[in-house]
């Protein structure tokens, strides 16, 4: 089944698409289906449980666990922008998708990715005062400025995105209404576009290397220094410490960037498309999966807080 309105020259306009998904092997679709419900249902517990703790226990009302409630918000929408669809689509034989919902899944999804670099900075930051500054974080890194830079965040998070789809909605698709994807990405519907989308590509390769170049870097400054202040503790526990924070928010950051930079920053000399496919399932499902795990497995004051929840309630 395909769709198509009138245009006003001879061409017809494709307003419904259909997306491939995954594989188009029968016998996959439901043991896929139940694998990535599963994901879908233990990375949303686990994001929401972070929130509600953080939410629940004053203990961890402090900037770096509202910067991690808010980390774990945005992955919670970016994993619900794809996953649900996708799930749909495992079970159903109608893989349609209009073009407004088309673009409102790419606008959630990018809002939560880009939200994600600018989050990932501030809790960069926050480390860098909290480890290099002890003294003076309490002043420096304040309740009112960091609700200020996650606003910030957020709203830079959410804007950016507009750009690109204000210009992706001057592009007509007539060639093709066949997105060989599980989820509306930006560099498929180029592929299928019958209006030049060189503008578009450009602006998408330019804005992706400086905001992932910029906060990369910025992250990496960050991080060197807390790295260099680490070592010149004497403390063996407070090295400890500091360490355990610090590795979990890099393992995150390179979980994120890697797959960020393979999918935006080399447009058009990516891998094939199955793996590239792979890439996108991991930065889309995956590490917003793994992130609260990341976060609080070894995280001591988290793990006192599930338990004084847990004490609360069962008394």
């Amino acid at each position: 089944m395909i769709s198509f309105s009138e245009s006003d020259g001879n061409r017809t306009q494709v307003t419904e698409f259909v997306l491939t998904g995954l594989t188009d092997h029968p016998g996959l679709q439901v043991p896929l289906f139940l694998v990535f419900l599963i994901i879908y249902l233990t990375t949303m517990v686990g994001n929401l449980a972070l929130i509600f703790l953080i939410w629940k226990d004053p203990h961890l009302h402090t900037p770096m666990y509202l910067l991690l409630g808010s980390l774990a918000f945005a992955d919670a929408c970016s994993s619900s922008s794809v996953t649900p669809r996708m799930l749909m689509d495992f079970l159903s034989r109608n893989h349609m998708i209009s073009l407004v919902e088309c673009i409102t899944q790419f606008y959630i999804f990018a809002s939560s990715a880009n939200t994600e670099c600018f989050l990932l900075v501030v809790m960069a930051y926050d480390r860098y005062v909290a480890i290099c500054n002890p003294l003076l974080y309490p002043v420096v890194m304040s309740n009112i400025f960091c609700i200020q830079l996650l606003s910030v965040s957020y709203i830079i998070g959410f804007l950016h995105p507009m750009m690109h789809v204000s210009l992706l909605c001057r592009l007509t698709f007539c060639k093709s209404n066949v997105i060989h994807y599980f989820y509306c990405e930006i560099l498929q519907l180029f592929k299928i576009s019958c209006t030049d989308p060189r503008v578009n590509m450009l602006l998408i390769f330019i804005f992706s290397v400086f905001i992932q170049f910029f906060t990369f870097m910025t992250i990496i400054i960050s991080y060197s220094y807390v790295l260099f202040a680490i070592l010149k503790k004497k403390s063996e526990k407070g090295r400890s410490k500091a360490f355990s924070t610090c590795s979990a928010h890099l393992l995150s950051v390179s979980l994120f960037y890697g797959t960020l930079f393979f999918m935006y920053v080399r447009p058009g000399s990516g891998p094939a498309e199955n793996q590239d496919k792979m890439y996108s399932v991991f930065y889309t499902i995956i590490i917003p999966l793994l992130n609260p795990f990341i976060y609080s497995l070894r995280n001591k004051e988290v793990i006192g807080a599930l338990r004084r929840i847990i004490y609360i309630n069962s008394s």
